[in-house]
């Protein structure tokens, strides 16, 4: 006899349950993250001793799999970090969704799940790119090691397009930035996002050129010299980069940066800051009780 489906008031019952628990483990954490390495590389940054000790992460595992979320708060301000399957990681956001502003990165399956917590006008799919020891091809040029002396005419060039830019002298000292310089100005800028030598990784980004100067090959070049730089130290260099900006991602290609992830980036805002998700927390810390933990069902 063929199988008949489930009447819905009995297949509406059918759900799995979640525990959701803090995770202050690093070598736990660390586990999770090393499959997806290239995907996960601001998150193993975050395991640094000083960066761990500023981020929040939390662990949601049932039947049908676990997720991990990270909250972090830098010196450019609040990230979310999310791995994991759909499932659990709908059981993690439904209790620790984070702060209201945050800077969301997810992959792509991930997508629908984080949009039921936040709003992401402006999300966009990137590519993420990876060089290392074997495969970077230095492009040479003048460019000189930026620090934090330099911020005020960082952050003016940064805002050459009109967006706003507020970084501080130890957002640079903190990190590795180079600049390409005519005239004395500084007309190109690249930077790190993070950069571990624990973990033997690190991730590039903050790339701009002075309108007036783009064509010239100058985010190549700083780029180069930032990548240079940290793979002295570092196994692996990530960044991430719009694959429609065919120009810098045949930039990157040169210099040996080869796409191995695409993911979800963008500036979030949590839906729900009111009473209903203090209500959720309080409940699933009730059923979770004997697990020491928060327990959250998932209809599947």
């Amino acid at each position: 006899m063929a199988d008949r489906p489930l009447p819905r008031q009995i297949a509406a019952r059918a759900r799995v349950d979640y525990v959701v628990r803090p995770q202050r483990d690093p070598d736990e954490i660390r586990r999770m993250l090393a499959p997806q390495r290239a995907y996960a590389a601001y998150a193993i940054g975050q395991l640094q001793p000083a960066l761990f000790a500023r981020s929040e992460w939390w662990l949601s595992r049932g039947a049908q799999g676990e997720a991990l979320l990270l909250h972090s708060q830098g010196g450019l301000g609040n990230a979310l970090f999310a791995l994991g399957t759909v499932d659990a990681l709908e059981a993690a956001l439904r209790l620790h969704p984070g702060p209201r502003y945050t800077f969301l990165t997810c992959q792509t399956h991930h997508l629908a799940t984080v949009l039921r917590h936040h709003r992401m006008p402006e999300h966009q799919a990137v590519l993420r790119m990876l060089a290392d020891r074997e495969t970077f091809r230095h492009v040479p040029g003048e460019v000189r090691r930026l620090t934090g002396r330099d911020v005020r005419e960082i952050n003016r060039l940064y805002r050459a397009d009109g967006m706003p830019a507020f970084y501080t002298s130890q957002n640079i000292d903190d990190a590795v930035y180079y600049g390409a310089l005519d005239g004395g100005r500084i007309v190109a800028v690249a930077g790190t996002h993070v950069v571990s030598e624990q973990d033997a990784i690190a991730v590039a980004g903050n790339v701009f050129v002075h309108p007036k100067q783009r064509g010239r090959g100058l985010a190549t070049r700083v780029t180069s010299a930032v990548t240079r730089h940290v793979l002295e130290s570092c196994r692996d260099v990530v960044l991430s980069v719009d694959p429609a900006n065919t120009v810098a991602v045949r930039a990157y290609q040169r210099l040996g940066y080869r796409e191995v992830d695409r993911l979800i980036e963008g500036a979030a805002t949590r839906r729900d800051m009111g009473i209903d998700a203090w209500l959720r927390r309080r409940i699933a810390a009730l059923r979770g009780r004997r697990y020491r933990a928060e327990l959250v069902s998932i209809g599947v």
